[in-house]
Formats: C-alpha cells, sequence, structure tokens
C-alpha cells in the first residue's frame, strides 16, 4: 500500500486530538482526590461500552512528509467488528474493517487489498493494540484497564493523573525503564465522568502517543467524544491528527460495508 495511504489509515484508527496544548501555568488547580477513589472512576468509565457507534469524523492529518484532510464514517459493532470508509475531495479512497484476528483495507485509488492481521499496527507502531484497545481510544474509554493491576497516582496540582507504572519508573525523556514494554497514563477530568486524554509510552522502539480528549457530547444516555487530538512520536516520524465527531449514534442499529471490487488484488 502506498506510504501516504498506509500512515493515514493506521491514524484514522488511533484516532486523536488538540491542536494546542496548555503549559502547567495555564490550567487551574485541582482539588486533591485520593487514589483509590480515582481509580474507581476510572473502573466506572471502563464499564460504559454502548453495543454500537456511529459517527462522521472530519479529520486533518499531518506527519513530516505531508499534510491531508478527510472525511470518514466510522461503523462499529462493540466486541466485533469496525468499519472505516474514507473519502478525500468527496471520492471515497479507502475502506476498511477491523475484527479481533483480521485487518482488511480496500486502496480504491491504487486498486488493491491488505489482508492482513492486528500485527499490523505493532509492526508499525511497536505498540501491541488488540481491537478492543482500538474501541477504548475511539470512545474515550480508559485504556486497557484492568481491575487486577495496581494503579498509582502521578502527584500534579492541575491534573487528576493515574499511571500504570510509578513515577520514579519513567525517565525524564518519557521512556520506560529497561524491564517494562507499556506505559499507560490517564487524565481525568475534574468533573471525574470522563477522561481528558492519555498518554502511551513503549519502551520496544521508543514510541509515545498522547490522545486529548478535548470535548464531549452526550448521546442517548453515553458520554462520548466530540473533539480528539492524536499525536504519535516514532523513531521515523510524528504524526498529528485532529478529529472532528459529527452525526453521532449510539446503540442503534448499524450495517457494515466492505465489498472488495473484481480484479482488485494485493498491494505490494
Amino acid at each position: 500500500m502506498n506510504q501516504s495511504f498506509k500512515l493515514l489509515f493506521i491514524g484514522l484508527i488511533l484516532l486523536s486530538s488538540c491542536a494546542k496544548r496548555l503549559t502547567e501555568t495555564d490550567l487551574p488547580k485541582v482539588k486533591r482526590v485520593k487514589t483509590p477513589e480515582l481509580v474507581a472512576k476510572l473502573d466506572s468509565m471502563s464499564k460504559i461500552r454502548p453495543n454500537s457507534f456511529y459517527s462522521k469524523i472530519s479529520t486533518k492529518y499531518s506527519d513530516t512528509t505531508q499534510s491531508i484532510s478527510v472525511k470518514t464514517s466510522l461503523r462499529m459493532i462493540s466486541d466485533s467488528a469496525l468499519n472505516m470508509i474514507v473519502t478525500y475531495a468527496a471520492i471515497p479512497v479507502v475502506n476498511a474493517i477491523i475484527t479481533k484476528d483480521s485487518l482488511k483495507v480496500v486502496n480504491k485509488r491504487e486498486k488493491c487489498l491488505v489482508l492482513t492481521d492486528m500485527e499490523y499496527i505493532k509492526d508499525n507502531f511497536g505498540v501491541d493494540f488488540t481491537f478492543k484497545n482500538l474501541e477504548e481510544i475511539i470512545l474515550g474509554i480508559p485504556l486497557d484497564y484492568d481491575t487486577t493491576q495496581k494503579y498509582f497516582q502521578i502527584n500534579d496540582p492541575h491534573r487528576h493523573i493515574i499511571s500504570s507504572h510509578r513515577k520514579r519508573r519513567l525517565r525524564k525523556n518519557d521512556r520506560l525503564v529497561k524491564d517494562d514494554d507499556i506505559a499507560v497514563e490517564y487524565f481525568i477530568n475534574p468533573n471525574l465522568r470522563q477522561l481528558d486524554g492519555l498518554k502511551i509510552i513503549s519502551a520496544s522502539d521508543t514510541t509515545s502517543i498522547d490522545v486529548s480528549y478535548k470535548t464531549w457530547q452526550f448521546v442517548n444516555g453515553i458520554n462520548v467524544p466530540e473533539e480528539v487530538i492524536i499525536r504519535v512520536s516514532t523513531p521515523r516520524n510524528n504524526l498529528l491528527m485532529e478529529l472532528s465527531y459529527s452525526k453521532v449514534a449510539v446503540n442503534e442499529p448499524v450495517e457494515l460495508y466492505f465489498i472488495v471490487p473484481e480484479g482488485y488484488e494485493e498491494c505490494e
């Protein structure tokens, strides 16, 4: 697959947010909350999972070599499949479907097909995402939250931060110590009802992913993201995606659309 479409597709899968980053001095101070209470809030957020989800997503994508704006129709059936149709200048250019064990992409521009699995993401980012993880990032659910794991609060007067690792186990340059693989930091909104963002740090190939949920919307009884920014930093590239969700439908019937046109062969 053409490299630009590969990066675009992966970027869209991950989703993202925030054109402007506030410095700590710009942020108001938050009321101190004990660690068990913050972890309990994460636990509650992790249990809010709609059965189905649909959204139009306006996406601004840029990396070290290009900048592009696209529209995406995203349909998702919980714990089953995720379907994305990407259009550029009102012309469909990518159709993709992802399940727990497969990833299929039709590249209409090059008239070819990619048939692979979730290892595709790991190979390109060094982060071992599952289908469930993609759902969590899209819906703003605490990524990979585990009730059996011990979590730690990182003291910050301006933000509520819960981490999968103690602060002293993270280097100052945000890289993990050698005996660790992945660390996740959760930034909890002062209202304690949703995430402001999360940070994923991978030691295997010095990759970091920052997701910022700038605004939320209440749809059919569930809070879902509205404006999101994702920043991905790898040794080979830096990606920025700004997403705007619209026409959102939650827990309503969705149909997945994925057809391989006749004559398409696997992309080189």
